[in-house]
């Protein structure tokens, strides 16, 4: 069996496109929206492709029209661009992201997968780092072989006792460095991390025809071109970079 394993497409129908792999079962692990600005055709493919879904925090934010002020980074963009984001969905898609779980229990071909889009105590918000400690604690109790999380937008593969966890990475707006879209693949003999180069300038040009601030275009070109957030201030004041993430925004 192949399984493909998708997090945090963040509305970047491009990135999302360019995944071409052939799978048995297709899992996503949550955020399809908010940041890049095609959400309609993001959540649609979701939608049709994806065989388990979950819900992440920002798919829980667009569906219950929570909209955030933030002074600075990825806060900031979530900010200006999830208003845009309500405006370009159906109430039909955005009924469907509310209506995800926030987390699924599921065997296939043998093997238990848990998926959740944070952490298995912290579904949708908390930040998990690749730390044996820290998912030895998280995994308390829990019993399944593979766990997939997202939300960090950072690829690792972490072995904790009997159980696995996979990180796919960020589909549409990797911090890690590297710019291209990055997801998984779990197949017989285990999980691999991959990623694929996409046409960045059509996501860059669907975010330079949108109407909102100059600063938050050039904060999310920067972000798309280089895999990461190096801009220091907003409005006079500091910005996280991409060693700083706030939780609530991931």
């Amino acid at each position: 069996m192949r399984v493909l394993v998708l997090s945090d497409i963040h509305a970047n129908r491009a990135a999302l496109e360019a995944i071409r792999e052939e799978c048995d079962v297709c899992l996503f692990l949550g955020d399809v929206v908010d940041y890049a600005l095609e959400p309609a055709p993001c959540v649609e493919w979701v939608r049709r492709h994806a065989t388990y879904a979950v819900r992440g925090n920002h798919d829980h934010g667009v569906a219950q029209k929570v909209f955030l002020q933030g002074a600075g980074g990825y806060r900031y963009l979530t900010g200006v661009t999830r208003p845009l984001t309500v405006e370009r969905i159906t109430e039909s898609q955005r009924r469907w992201l509310g209506a995800m779980p926030t987390s699924r229990m599921l065997t296939l071909n043998g093997k238990r997968y848990l998926m959740v889009h944070a952490t298995p105590r912290d579904p949708m918000d908390e930040y998990a780092p690749p730390d044996v400690d820290f998912w030895t604690r998280k995994l308390d109790g829990i019993s399944a072989d593979y766990v997939c999380v997202g939300h960090t937008h950072v690829q690792f593969i972490l072995q904790v006792g009997d159980t696995t966890v996979v990180n796919p990475g960020s589909v549409g707006i990797p911090r890690d460095g590297d710019p291209r879209a990055a997801y998984a693949v779990i197949t017989d003999d285990g999980p691999v991390l991959r990623r694929v180069e996409y046409p960045i300038d059509e996501t860059v040009a669907a975010v330079e025809a949108a109407d909102m601030p100059d600063l938050a275009k050039q904060m999310l070109t920067e972000i798309l071109r280089n895999g990461r957030l190096e801009r220091k201030a907003v409005n006079g004041r500091p910005a996280e970079g991409n060693g700083t993430v706030e939780t609530p925004t991931g």
